[in-house]
């Protein structure tokens, strides 16, 4: 049979940073006997969720997707900032007064946002709530934030103020004020939670979209793998730069094309640096690859605010990840950056 293909263009909402667009160009191979292709989508975190799986027939496919779903939701309840009763939230507002006992979701990704954060010099923060929230502000009244409220709430961020004990799962923010972030994080451990129940559901093959994080798991019936396009610079509307085939991976797309403000003739992107509270300026788009979506999402974050010569040194010295990093800064022209294994994973090809 033939090969059929559709475009799914899906957006990014990083909590807190903005968002982003990356889109998807899946090639499905005909249909197998015993396999037939489903496809789901749902509001969750901020964004349209999209499943496209494998089943041997609607039933199960419907309830692996419920299942998948449902997983999905309580992440959000437990790691959203925007919900007053998440976990994270109530773990914020007990900044200043010890350790707090947290579920083992918040602490997996509180662990994983802090060695990301050791990693990259701090370039990736889960402690960049006040700062998210200034920004938030800023990007809503269009204008740039008071400097000395820009300056408050940076002296409330430190990953040093974030103390976790392992042994009694407990987390501890040192200062009163502080707020926790995981926007830059969340997404990819749910895509990766997604993927992992819909395994245990029997589902071989599939596609887990939380916004611009995509992780999948074995290739479609007769395809070598799910065809993900690069996104470009210049937005959803461009052609793409170029072509993934992935399996049993994640890819993370971070960028600005979309999310911007644009103050006193000055270009102003939604992502932020947590070391200085600074908004990036100039344009960029970071696309990583890595084994598990967790990684994916924080890399590219990290990855966009140290910019490509020190974003692409951070991808290098992560086991199996890559990265393509494209900048165009003012009086600096458009920049290209590849990591030492980016045209090995998922078997880059360049668009034509």
């Amino acid at each position: 049979m033939g090969i059929d293909l559709e475009v799914i263009r899906v957006v990014r909402v990083i909590r807190g940073l903005g968002a982003v667009a990356v889109a998807a160009l899946l090639v499905l191979g005909g249909s197998a006997a015993a396999e037939q292709r489903f496809e789901f989508s749902a509001p969750h975190m901020g964004t349209l969720v999209r499943l496209v799986l494998y089943a041997a027939d609607a039933s199960a496919a419907e309830a692996a997707a419920a299942r998948a779903f449902g997983r999905i939701g309580a992440l959000d309840e437990t790691l959203s900032d925007y919900r007053e009763t998440s976990e994270l939230n109530q773990v914020s507002r007990r900044a200043g007064a010890g350790a707090v006992e947290v579920s083992e979701d918040l602490f997996r990704v509180l662990e994983a946002g802090q060695r990301v954060a050791r990693a990259s010099g701090g370039a990736f923060d889960v402690t960049a709530g006040p700062l998210s929230l200034v920004w938030r502000e800023a990007r809503r009244r269009k204008t740039l934030p008071d400097p000395a409220r820009l300056a408050a709430a940076r002296a409330l961020v430190g990953s040093a103020r974030l103390a976790l004990d392992h042994a009694r799962r407990t987390v501890g923010l040192g200062r009163e004020g502080m707020q926790l972030d995981a926007g830059g994080i969340a997404k990819g451990f749910a895509a990766d939670e997604a993927a992992a129940v819909l395994r245990a559901c029997g589902i071989r093959s599939a596609l887990v979209a939380a916004g611009g994080d995509i992780v999948v798991t074995d290739a479609p019936p007769g395809t070598a793998g799910w065809r993900v396009a690069v996104a470009s610079i210049d937005g959803p509307n461009a052609a793409p730069s170029g072509y993934l085939t992935l399996r049993d991976a994640a890819v993370s797309t971070s960028g600005d094309a979309e999310q911007f403000m644009v103050v006193d003739g000055v270009r102003y992107s939604h992502i932020f640096d947590p070391r200085t509270g600074r908004a990036l300026r100039g344009r960029s788009s970071v696309t990583v690859v890595a084994p598990d979506g967790m990684t994916s999402d924080a890399l590219a974050t990290a990855a966009s605010v140290l910019g490509g010569t020190r974003g692409i040194r951070l991808v290098d010295a992560t086991p199996r990840a890559a990265a393509l990093i494209v900048e165009a800064r003012e009086g600096d022209g458009m920049r290209r950056f590849e990591s030492r294994r980016w045209r090995a994973v998922g078997g880059f090809a360049a668009s034509r």
